[in-house]
């Protein structure tokens, strides 16, 4: 028996899951795209978390699929060689030496994430962008300069992650993939990788985990956060040079990933406790969400 002083707190519950509802029937059967980046993927305690929510969205009827950075551990473990970080542009010069630490970091972040869902339950299987031929890059450049072995996805052959999804295992997957002329391997920015996984999927959601609340018309007032806006409005604050730094390619990437079939980008702080389950399942959600014009 409940004791009255325990019964808003159960009524509470009980109002969340009728919340959920609808959110849940909704997206049942539908394919989640979430990029894990930022700090939430160095602190334990909200890595851990955040396997939590992918395994509520998994049991509830969703088909999940993780594509992970490591570009703060990468730069650690560079330190720790005594080696040399450089950057063009937000990109990371990848000589042999730094594509070697880039992959054996990515590697082990992507069983790390495999072994934390199997302890919840759930079946994984970490890939990286050169498995089964999944993404084949051309080389990249900066302002006409070379930055290595950095790749920007040409070509992606999602056989391999539908296959599983079928078979009720969720893929885990590293940037890495294989040049198309040289077949050398290629490191390849997170956020561009998960674009193209989920525009070769179709995805239902792209979900960006980040360290900001989202998008905001003045980034040093948090009373500006946008919840929700459209492509067109999207592009707008581009154009107009409303945003700018990191979210100006993250923004961009959205844009082009719903003009080729993504129905909806979320962008999350992902140092927030469930932020997936309070961005799916709550009506007014806690980050920002773009949708298309219709």
């Amino acid at each position: 028996m409940v004791k009255n002083d325990n019964i808003e707190e159960v009524m509470a519950k009980a109002q969340t899951l009728i919340e959920a509802l609808p959110f849940i029937q909704k997206f049942n059967g539908k394919v989640v795209i979430v990029k894990y980046g930022g700090s939430a993927m160095l602190d334990e305690d909200l890595k851990y978390n955040v396997i939590r929510d992918v395994a509520l969205l998994k049991l509830v009827g969703m088909k999940p699929v993780i594509v992970h950075g490591g570009g703060k551990e990468i730069s650690r473990w560079i330190e720790r060689l005594g080696m040399e970080t450089r950057f063009e542009n937000g990109l990371r010069v990848t000589d042999e030496a730094v594509l070697e630490v880039a992959e054996m970091v990515l590697n082990n972040v992507n069983k790390s994430l495999v072994g934390l869902m199997s302890k919840v339950g759930l079946k994984a299987v970490g890939l990286s962008g050169k498995d089964a031929g999944l993404m084949r890059v051309t080389k990249k450049t900066t302002d006409g300069k070379d930055i290595g072995y950095v790749g920007e996805v040409a070509e992606t052959d999602s056989s391999v992650i539908e296959s599983l999804l079928e078979n009720d295992i969720i893929p885990v997957i590293a940037p890495i993939g294989m040049g198309i002329e040289d077949d050398h391997d290629y490191n390849i920015n997170a956020d561009d990788c998960a674009c193209a996984i989920a525009t070769s999927l179709h995805a239902e959601k792209l979900v960006f985990l980040t360290d900001i609340e989202g998008v905001f018309t003045d980034p040093t007032d948090k009373k500006t956060l946008i919840s929700s806006m459209k492509i067109d409005e999207a592009q707008a604050m581009i154009d107009n040079g409303v945003v700018g730094g990191g979210m100006l390619p993250k923004l961009q990437n959205c844009i082009d990933a719903m003009k080729n079939g993504v129905a909806r980008v979320h962008i999350l702080d992902g140092r927030l406790e469930h932020c997936l389950l309070l961005e799916f399942f709550t009506e007014k959600g806690i980050g920002t969400v773009i949708l298309n014009d219709e």
